[in-house]
């Protein structure tokens, strides 16, 4: 199971970069605000980067404008607790050092399962 949630989270990280249309850069101090958008111009990502690293809270979104996740980078790697939504289902799993250590799916606010 945790393979299949890092398998997820991976694919939303790769899929920024596999975008044709021009991601937003904007300066804000010593970081750059980044948002990244689907081909029908809804914001597909959006976050912040330190020198060259997505760095600070992430927002992915599907094409329809949903957010589909949200969590952590610092200096690149995945840290904290990120949260997917997938229809009805929410999983919050936590990351140390860009690898899962726990996972717990909730669906209608009921913890339906807990992986350590």
């Amino acid at each position: 199971m945790k393979r299949a949630i890092l398998l997820l989270a991976v694919m939303f990280t790769v899929g920024i970069y596999a975008q044709d249309t021009e991601p937003k850069v904007e300066q804000v101090g010593k970081m750059e605000k980044v948002t990244y958008f689907h081909d029908n111009g809804t914001i597909a990502q959006t976050g912040h980067m330190l020198k060259g690293k997505l760095h600070g809270q992430w927002f992915m979104y599907n094409v329809e404008g949903k957010k589909i996740a949200s969590g952590k980078y610092e200096d690149g790697i995945r840290q904290g607790k990120w949260m997917f939504w997938k229809g009805q289902e929410l999983s919050e799993v936590d990351f140390v050092d860009n690898r899962i250590v726990a996972v717990k799916k909730w669906n209608n606010a009921e913890i339906v399962s807990t992986y350590k």
